[in-house]
Order: C-alpha cells, then structure tokens, then sequence
C-alpha cells in the first residue's frame, strides 16, 4: 500500500485479486483498484467505513482533490473507500485495446457478462473483511452505484451498516424497453426546456444537423460526426448545468472560412470530448445489459423503442420545421460504427444484446423484509432514471426513507454534495 497527502486529506492505494467469476473461486482473477480517503486530523483514529460506489456503468470512482463535492462531509466521521468497479479506472481495465487478450467477440462477451452489479457487490464482500476486520460498513452509492446497493441489499444485507442512494434506486422489474419507452418522454421534456430556455438554439440545431447530413464530418481522432451522433449531446441535458454548457457549445458552432461556412475547430474539439467513450467504454457495451433480468434479450431497446417516437427522427425532423429533439442517456449500433473506441467492440456488443441468460438482479422478498436504515434522493423528472420506477422501488424496501427534490438534476450529490449526503444521513438515522 502507499500513502500519500493533498490538502486535508490522507490517501491509500488499495489493490485486491477477486474471481472474475465468484462462482468459480479457484479460477481466472482480476484486480481491483481502490483508493482511501480519510481526514488528515483523523489518519489514526478507529472510523467506521464508507464504500463509494460510482454511476455508470463503467466509470471509475471520481478524483477528487481534497474534500470536494460531499467528501468532505463523509469525512468528518468516516473513512472513505473509493472503488474503481471492475474494468475501470484502474481496477483490470475493460476496454478495446485489452479485450482481445480474451478472444474474439463471443470469448469477451461471456467475460463482459461478469461485469454487471452482481459481480460488483461480491467484489465489495470479497474486500469489506480485509478492511473492516468484518465490520459491515455504508454504502453510498450514484446512479448506477445505487442500482448496485439495491442489489448488495437483495442479497448481502449482513454486509451493510447503512445505505444512502442517490438518483438511482433502480425498477425492480422493469425490462430494457420499459425503461426507454418511459425515458423518451423525460428527454424530450429537458429537451422542451433547454429550447424554451435558449430558444435561439432551434435554428443553431438545426443548421448543425442540415450540415452534417450534406457533409461527412470526422472529427480528430476519427469520430465520425452523423446527425444521429449530434442529437446524442442531449445527454448533457440530465446535468445540473448541462442545459448551459450544451448552449455555449451550440453557439461556437460556426466560422466563416474561404470556402464557406465551416463547423469551427473549437466546436468540433468540445463535441468530440463530450461524445467520445475511449474513457469508458463499458458504459456503452454493458448500458442495456444493467437492465436485463431474464431470457429476453434487450436487442437495442433503445433504438428499437425510439422508432416509436418520431419527433427524435434527425431525418423527419429536418424534412419539416419541427425543432431537432437530441437524445439522452441511450445507447445505440450506431455508436460502434461512429466512434472508434467502439468499432472493435460492435460484435461484442451485438452478442451481449442477443444474450438469453441474464440472472435476476433484485430479490423482491428480501427487499420487503429489509433491516438496514436506507434514505434515498429522488430527483423530480430525473433525466436519466424515470422517477415513477423509483418511487415504486422505494415502496417495495422495506423501511427507506426518500427525499424527492426539484432542487437538483441526476448531479445532485456532486453539485450539492455536503447538503445532500448530510440530508440522507439524518434520514437514515431517523434524525430528519
């Protein structure tokens, strides 16, 4: 282990060897990446731990630098433990570049498939007794980290002193396509309102769309720019300031160059940052899959279910006046043709949405018997995961407790993070 300091704070790089398949305890391992935060003031004290579980799938615990965000909240009374999910970070990475090691495409989807938020909390019970000495600890978990804590209470309760959840108490039951159909409406809502709030967007919008379905555009790196890939900017849309920063990126579209107008470098720089998945990858291979629970294959849910909503057609839309709808936090084939950190993957990802053999996650019974104090946030008309499914979950656990806000996006937790944590405690202490 080493250590080191920033201001304020005490870091330790953890490394761990789990089974890639828990199931199979003698075979193949992978390693997992953790790194401890605690208060400077408190390095030696005896403090209870909590485990940080990232949104995604497929990102890597936040860096953060000193006591960002709600860190500094969670230390004042514990130790933090921020976990790099398998395949990110810089726990075994998951991505083009490694996967061939395991095969062809059929050899990395039966590996992907130990990627999903059963396999993550085994990992947590696989590590909590070198760190705690047996000790359950709390759970704090982001978006998709919430899908995993609902998860770690179906099925290792014992392992868990509190749970805290924020924009991501997942459905229990809800299948791939459940989950677009009821999205695409939430989208096209923050859509709606980012026009109303930029109206001089619809034009900008549609002049972008009309540029790239009459010239091919491949970004540097080699991103290939459809009208298709544009609409999927709409995922900033889910973000607190994600309305804006799409604005101001919007604006800087144009330059006016000898052979007329141009998409600006400075346009094409921003988009490729935020479109690009050559930094987790895993988010677009395993998206579906989060949700898949029995034999029915998702098949691209989110492509097949978006032909049931026309006003997100970039073709229709540009053939008529409409304003141009942008996507949101959907995954489709075509991000594996235009971006090149998917493109070995396409095959890959085909498999794993034929797959037939998906475990339930969630154990409803469990759930509805349920011991451990749990308090989730709930954000109103949440862009990314549907607010109904939610409440419905939190009807189904046993004992949580909610806190349902308009106050904040999917980011709460990041943008109001010392508010946020300290309201979820109170709640799961019975304090609030």
């Amino acid at each position: 282990m080493t250590s080191y300091r920033q201001p304020g704070v005490v870091l330790t790089d953890h490394y761990f060897e789990v089974p890639l398949d828990h199931d199979d305890p003698t075979g193949e391992h992978i390693e997992l990446y953790a790194r401890e935060v605690v208060a400077s003031a408190k390095a030696d004290a005896r403090l209870p731990w909590l485990v940080y579980l990232e949104g995604g799938p497929g990102f890597g615990a936040r860096r953060f630098i000193g006591r960002q965000a709600w860190l500094g909240r969670a230390l004042q009374e514990f130790r933090v433990l921020l976990l790099d999910q398998r395949g990110t970070g810089l726990s075994t990475p998951a991505d083009r570049q490694t996967l061939p090691h395991r095969g062809g495409p059929r050899e990395q989807a039966d590996y992907l498939a130990h990627f999903r938020a059963d396999s993550i909390v085994r990992d947590c019970e696989s590590i909590r007794p070198r760190l705690t000495g047996g000790a359950p600890w709390t759970v704090l978990g982001q978006s998709f980290g919430g899908f995993c804590a609902t998860r770690y209470l179906s099925t290792a309760p014992e392992g868990l002193e509190t749970v805290l959840i924020t924009g991501g108490l997942p459905s229990l039951d809800a299948t791939a396509d459940e989950v677009y159909r009821a999205a695409y409406p939430r989208i096209a809502r923050k859509v709606e309102a980012h026009y109303a709030r930029y109206p001089q967007d619809i034009a900008r919008a549609r002049r972008i769309a009309e540029h790239l379905t009459d010239h091919r555009t491949v970004l540097a790196g080699g991103y290939v720019l459809t009208p298709e890939a544009f609409q999927s900017l709409g995922i900033m849309l889910g973000g607190g300031d994600g309305s804006h920063q799409l604005h101001y990126l919007l604006e800087n579209a144009f330059v006016r160059t000898p052979g007329g107008p141009a998409l600006s470098d400075a346009f094409q720089e921003g988009v490729a940052a935020a479109l690009s998945y050559a930094g987790h990858p895993l988010y677009a291979v395993l998206h579906e899959a989060i949700y898949a629970q029995d034999a029915r294959p998702t098949q691209w849910a989110a492509e097949r279910i978006r032909g049931e909503f026309a006003r997100f057609d970039a073709a229709k839309t540009l053939a008529g006046e409409a304003p141009l709808y942008f996507t949101g936090e959907s995954i489709h084939p075509w991000h594996f043709e235009t971006d090149p950190a998917l493109r070995p993957l396409r095959e890959t990802a085909d498999l794993l949405a034929a797959r037939t053999d998906w475990a339930p996650l969630y154990d409803a019974a469990r759930l509805a018997a349920n011991e451990v104090p749990v308090a989730a946030a709930v954000y109103h008309d949440d862009m990314y995961v549907d607010t109904e499914h939610s409440l419905r979950t939190a009807r189904a656990i046993r004992g949580l407790r909610t806190w349902v806000t308009d106050e904040f996006e999917h980011d709460g937790v990041r943008a109001g993070g010392p508010r946020v944590l300290d309201r979820l405690l109170a709640l799961a202490r019975g304090e609030d």
